[in-house]
This record gives C-alpha cells, sequence and structure tokens, in this order.
C-alpha cells in the first residue's frame, strides 16, 4: 500500500503542458435525459397515484418475464470479470503501459465503497437479517437455519455479485478511456462492436439511457438514505418524521455534494470516503466489543463459511418450484436491478480513479476490499439484531420488520453510549450520502459532456451543479408518490434496457482485448532483433564490428552528440520515410518540439528535443478514419518570436501513427571493478513501441537503418489495423 505522500509525489511529477481541452455539452444526451427525468419527477408530484399504478404493472411484467435474466446476468458477469483477470488479459494496463495508479490503496479503496454502496448499508444491514429470519423465502421461519440463512442473503445482496457488474463497467471505461484513448463514456466500450456509429445519436441513445437509469438507482439509494436520517433526527432533536423534513435533508445534502463535487475528485471525495469509511468502521467495532464478543466473532467465522458454502446455489436460485413473487420483486429482484442502474455511474467513477493500475489488480481489488468491508458489517450488525431478536425482544422485532429504517437505531440505543452512536451514524449516513450524491453528480455531468479522451479532467462545475439538483428533486418528487416501494418499482423497470448494454460491454471488452493482443503477437514478429550490431533491420545486411560495439557500451554521449545525431541522421530519415508516405496521399509529418511532439502513452521527462513522425491511417481518404492535423502557433514559439511549430490534434484511438525518438538521460553503464560517479550521464537516443515498454537506442544507428525501424512499426501498426 502506497503513501499518501507517495501519490502526492506521484502528482508532482513535471509533465509536459498538456493542450487545451474541448469540454462541450452534449446536447443530445443532456436534453434527452434530462426532460425525462424532470418529466417523471414532475408526475410523481402532480399524478402520482397513476405513476404507482404504471409502475406496478411494469414490475409484474419485468419481474416474470426478466426475472431470470437478471438472475443470470449477474452470474455471468461475475465469472467474466474473474476469468479475465486471472487470463493473460490481467496484465494489461488500464492506461499507458508506463502509467501508475493515481490514488494509495486505502483512498482508492474507500472511495469506491462509498460511492458504490452509500447509505443503503446501515438501513439493510439490520433490517434485511430480521426480515430474512421472520419471512424467509424458502424454509421454515424463525429457526436457527433461518438466522444463518438470513445473514446469507443479506451477504448475497450486497456482496461479490453486485461489485462484479461495478468491476465489469469500471474496467472497460478505463481500458477505452485511458488506454485506447476514448472518451470516458459508456459508448466508448462499444466501439470495437458498432465502430465509428458510437460517435454519433446511438451513441447519444446509449449514453441518455445509462444516465437516465443511474438516476433512478441513485434516487432509490438517496431515498433510502433520507428515510433513516429523519429517523436519526426524530431521536436525537424531536425533528418528527414527514415531508417537510426530508425535504430539508434533501436540500441539505444536495448542497454539500455540490460543493464536494465542485472541489473535484482529488479533494473532496477522496477526502469524505476516507473520513466515513473509518468512522464506519470504529462504529461496527465499538457493536463488536461492547456487544457478546465471542459470539459476534464466532459469527462473523460461521457466516463466511455459510456465503461460501451456499454462494456457488443462491447465485442462481430462480425459485422455480415454488416462486415467492412478492419476496423476489422486494429483495433480490430489486437489489439486481439497483446495482445494473448504478453500474454505469459507478463504473465510470471506478475508471475515473484507478487509471494506471492493471486490470488483475484493477478486479481483485474492487471484488475484494468491498466484499471485506460488506463481511464485517453485516456479519457484526446483522448477527447482533438476530440475537436480541431470538433472545425474546419482539417489540424490537416487530419495530424492525414494520418500520426498517428505525431498526439501526433501535440497536444502537440499546448499547453503550446509545445517543451518542444514534449522532455518530447520523454524520456517518450523511457522509455517505454525499459521497453518493456528488460522485453520481460527477458522472452524470461527465456523461452529458463531450469530449476527446479520457483524460481531459471532469465536466463543468454549473453541469454538476445541475445534475446533483434534479436527481435531489427527482428523490423528493418519488417519495411524495410511494415512497421507498415505489422507488424499488422504478429501479425494477428502469435497469432492463442497461442490462442488455452490459452484455455488450462484455462482448465489446473481449473483442478488444484480443485485437491488442493481436498486435502485440504481431509486433513481436516484426521486432525480431533490436541490436545495435545490425545495420539494416530483420532483412540482415552486414554487422558492424563487435569491438565498435562494445566500445558504445562503455561510452558516455553527450546532449551536444545526441542533438548531431538527431539532426544529421534521425530528423532526415523520418523526413524522407514521410516524403514517401505522401505520396501514396497519406498525411504525413515531421514535428521537432512543441506539445505536437509529445507522446500522450510516455509520461516521462526528456531533455530537450524530440521528433514526431504523424501519420494518417489507410483510409484517410475517406474523412472518418484520417488523422485531423491543424496548424496553429505554440504559446511558446510566439513568446520568443521564433519560428512557430505546429499544433496537431490528433484523433483518438488508433486513427493516428506515431513514431517517437526521444532525448533521455541515463547513468553511464558500468561494469567490473569500474566505479562512476552519481553525475556520470549518458544521452540515449530512445525509440519505444506503442503504448509503453521497453525501449532501444538509435544513437549510433544510420539514417537507413532508421528508415527501416520506422517501416517496421507502421507494419506492425498496419497488421493491428487489420486485426481490430
Amino acid at each position: 500500500m502506497s503513501t499518501q505522500a507517495e501519490d502526492d509525489a506521484r502528482g508532482s511529477q513535471a509533465r509536459e503542458p498538456e493542450p487545451a481541452t474541448d469540454k462541450r455539452l452534449n446536447t443530445t444526451v443532456f436534453a434527452v435525459s434530462g426532460g425525462v427525468i424532470g418529466a417523471l419527477a414532475l408526475a410523481a408530484i402532480l399524478v402520482p397515484r397513476t405513476i404507482q399504478g404504471i409502475f406496478g404493472t411494469a414490475v409484474a411484467w419485468a419481474s416474470r418475464w426478466f426475472g431470470s435474466f437478471y438472475i443470470l446476468e449477474m452470474t455471468a458477469v461475475l465469472v467474466f470479470v474473474v476469468v479475465l483477470a486471472l487470463s493473460r488479459y490481467g496484465t494489461t494496463r488500464l492506461g499507458p503501459s508506463n502509467s501508475t495508479p493515481e490514488f494509495s490503496t486505502f483512498s482508492w479503496a474507500a472511495m469506491l465503497f462509498a460511492a458504490g454502496v452509500g447509505t443503503g448499508i446501515m438501513f439493510f444491514a439490520v433490517a434485511e437479517p430480521v426480515s430474512q429470519y421472520l419471512s424467509p423465502p424458502a424454509g421454515a421461519p424463525q429457526t436457527e437455519e433461518a438466522a444463518r440463512n438470513a445473514i446469507v442473503l443479506t451477504l448475497l445482496h450486497y456482496g461479490v455479485s453486485g461489485w462484479g457488474l461495478y468491476s465489469l463497467v469500471g474496467m472497460a471505461l478505463a481500458y477505452f478511456a485511458y488506454r485506447r484513448r476514448q472518451p470516458l463514456a459508456v459508448r466508448s466500450t462499444l466501439r470495437p462492436i458498432l465502430g465509428h456509429r458510437t460517435d454519433g445519436i446511438l451513441g447519444d441513445v446509449m449514453d441518455a439511457a445509462a444516465l437516465i437509469g443511474g438516476a433512478i438507482g441513485i434516487a432509490a439509494s438517496l431515498g433510502v438514505g433520507i428515510v433513516q436520517l429523519n429517523v436519526a433526527l426524530t431521536i436525537l432533536f424531536g425533528i418528527p418524521q414527514g415531508t417537510a423534513a426530508q425535504i430539508g435533508l434533501v436540500a441539505l445534502s444536495v448542497l454539500m455534494a455540490t460543493a464536494s463535487a465542485v472541489s473535484g475528485v482529488d479533494r473532496g471525495v477522496r477526502m469524505l470516503s476516507s473520513v466515513n469509511v473509518l468512522l464506519a468502521i470504529a462504529l461496527a467495532l465499538w457493536v463488536l466489543v461492547t456487544g457478546d464478543t465471542a459470539f459476534l466473532l464466532d459469527a462473523l467465522v460461521g457466516s463466511i463459511g455459510d456465503y461460501i458454502t451456499s454462494f456457488p446455489g443462491l447465485t442462481l436460485e430462480t425459485y422455480a418450484w415454488n416462486r415467492p413473487t412478492q419476496w423476489l420483486n422486494g429483495w433480490t429482484l430489486f437489489f439486481w436491478a439497483w446495482w445494473i442502474t448504478w453500474a454505469a455511474f459507478v463504473g465510470m467513477f471506478l475508471a475515473r480513479i484507478s487509471r494506471g493500475r492493471t486490470i488483475r489488480q484493477f478486479v481483485l481489488g474492487s471484488l475484494a476490499l468491498p466484499l471485506t468491508y460488506v463481511i464485517m458489517w453485516v456479519s457484526i450488525f446483522g448477527n447482533h439484531a438476530l440475537s436480541i431478536v431470538r433472545g425474546g425482544d419482539r417489540v424490537f422485532a416487530e419495530l424492525t420488520a414494520s418500520t426498517p429504517e428505525q431498526g439501526f437505531y433501535a440497536l444502537l440505543k440499546s448499547l453503550p453510549g446509545g445517543p451518542a452512536l444514534v449522532a455518530l451514524s447520523l454524520f456517518i449516513g450523511i457522509l455517505f450520502y454525499v459521497t453518493s450524491a456528488d460522485s453520481g453528480a460527477l458522472v452524470m455531468a461527465n456523461l452529458s459532456t463531450r469530449t476527446r479522451t479520457g483524460d481531459e479532467g471532469d465536466a463543468q462545475p454549473w453541469l454538476r451543479i445541475f445534475w446533483a439538483i434534479l436527481v435531489g428533486v427527482l428523490t423528493i418528487a418519488m417519495l411524495l408518490a410511494g415512497g421507498i416501494p415505489i422507488l424499488q418499482q422504478a429501479t425494477i423497470v428502469m435497469a432492463l434496457p442497461f442490462s442488455a448494454v452490459l452484455l455488450l460491454i462484455m462482448y465489446g471488452l473481449w473483442k478488444a482485448l484480443r485485437t491488442e493482443a493481436s498486435h502485440h503477437d504481431a509486433r513481436s514478429h516484426v521486432f525480431r532483433n533490436r541490436a545495435l550490431g545490425l545495420t539494416g533491420t530483420a532483412a540482415g545486411l552486414k554487422r558492424v564490428s563487435w569491438r565498435d560495439r562494445l566500445s558504445h557500451t562503455f561510452e558516455s554521449v553527450s546532449p551536444a552528440q545526441a542533438q548531431r545525431a538527431l539532426d544529421t541522421r534521425i530528423v532526415p530519415a523520418l523526413e524522407a520515410v514521410a516524403a514517401e508516405l505522401r505520396k501514396e496521399e497519406l498525411g504525413a509529418e515531421v514535428y521537432v518540439e512543441g506539445p505536437e511532439a509529445q507522446d500522450p502513452d510516455d509520461e516521462r521527462n526528456f531533455l530537450g528535443r524530440a521528433t514526431l513522425l504523424v501519420t494518417a491511417g489507410p483510409e484517410a481518404g475517406d474523412g472518418e478514419n484520417a488523422a485531423e492535423l491543424a496548424v496553429a502557433p505554440t504559446a511558446e514559439g510566439a513568446a520568443e518570436g521564433g519560428a512557430v511549430a505546429p499544433t496537431v490534434e490528433r484523433s483518438s484511438g488508433l486513427d493516428s501513427f506515431r513514431y517517437v525518438v526521444r532525448m533521455v538521460q541515463a547513468p553511464v553503464a558500468a561494469f567490473g571493478v569500474v566505479v562512476h560517479e552519481a553525475d556520470d550521464l549518458t544521452v540515449r537516443l530512445e525509440v519505444r513501441p506503442r503504448g509503453g515498454g521497453q525501449g532501444y537506442d538509435v544513437m549510433d544507428w544510420t539514417a537507413d537503418q532508421v528508415a527501416h525501424d520506422v517501416l517496421d512499426h507502421y507494419e506492425s501498426w498496419l497488421d493491428y489495423l487489420g486485426n481490430a
């Protein structure tokens, strides 16, 4: 686990200045999704009974015909992400090959958990075990077996299945945004299937569907949280439960969420998430210590065993022979739909904070870290609640079953320091609410913004404020229309469209990873031997003297020598290749210095001058795959009054081919008894494969060798496009 200081050190590393981004409002996604959400909120306020009837009918239909589909899909997604993490693709990095994680493991885990679970776990960690114990879907109620199964069912609904869903979407979004340099949007994950059609109305529909469904999921989470927070206010301050208090809580929480979202992920969300998780752990430990500690520890271990042994059967349980329809709609199908509606939002948020991690790290972390927390929380609170019920406290049992939002606080009041615990839980609940609301507002704003790549940062503050307010209004409207039940019904219905998109995301990610593997294999055949002794490429011309090669190993190359080689051999070779490519009607240019010479796949610092060859793809003439080249003065060139370097606006993804030679300073090699001082440095003219990896020195190469090397890279790139 890295420290926060290490994170800050990484963030403070000098980087080349980034060109201005082009973040524009996607009016189609914004208008459609905002209009639908606003209309739904208005209808819930004006005609609540009609909304109740519509959703009631829709839930009955969706549950009957698509309930088993939800259950099967959740299992399939979990298997897919685990297999992917353990396969050869697990080492693929979500970003350039040399990128590193932006956040420490603790900060990352705290943010992904707080954004993905929120206030719901406080509500259901007590309410669900008691409800499942009193009214299980199968078997006799109020038995020892019913108590054990109640914890298992709660862990099933809050456990690894839902996080497999988040892991899939987050991994796909991060891969396409940071490795393929596509926009951080749902549409990008479908590019391997739909191609450039995702840039048009079809992509807008996908993003709008994800945004609308996600807004319902967020409203459901916030509605549950608001109802429970209202109970805490009643206990502590005597504020009556009802619409007025809930509207006030929504307004306060939206205000806090807006302030946090505007402050950005680096400050607001990370800080709130870390504080939130630490306080929640402290609260759980207090329950563990002041309760029946020995029993709770035994129950914790036993619950883990029960969950592991029962999961394979429960994950595909459809209760076909004795279908408890009301129970399925209120529990399993609601939870699976809830996870699905949240998938695009939490997935995008996970992608936003996971750049630089490998697929294996991402999947194992996003599954194991939250699951550990969930098991701890549910086992402690759930087993303690069941011990109270089985101890004969019928008042607590009936209160929790009839008004689930009060069960959590009734449990806390029975412990030493009850009022203080209720106050602490109120604060934790507000933080959970805020971290869910601000991450949701952040993602909704990004979904409704048109960007070129995923590296361009977050959307404008006013857009985040708009979505935070609109979701708050929707939450209030749905509570007025029918409370938590109507939110559950709306979630089941609105999850259906995006559940189909999830299947496409799985296929698109698998296809993209296979394409990249094909590219890697093709590149391995092309780069058979990069030794300095070769005069030419794999065609195999004569070798240089081994004595000359050995002397080069111990030489120290000065920046002036490297610059001279760059000017006299490297740049002329690149210009010659570019000239020949232009004869084939390909857009090829050679750039020296300036931001257009920067390699977006390489974040290290370099000396002086860099040379970049950019060529359009082989289908440049159709205007769809061509690299976009635009000439504009750089700020540095204009200030110096000298020659002005052109700026290249490259199209994202695979539409541009780059061959970059960088002047890299490195220590002089030392062998045997040879000792060099720390400041004995040499300069390399380094070429690196596309996407990062180990570079090689072309300092002593002839212009002909360099030209051959460019063509090797270019032919490999064409092979990649042919396999894409």
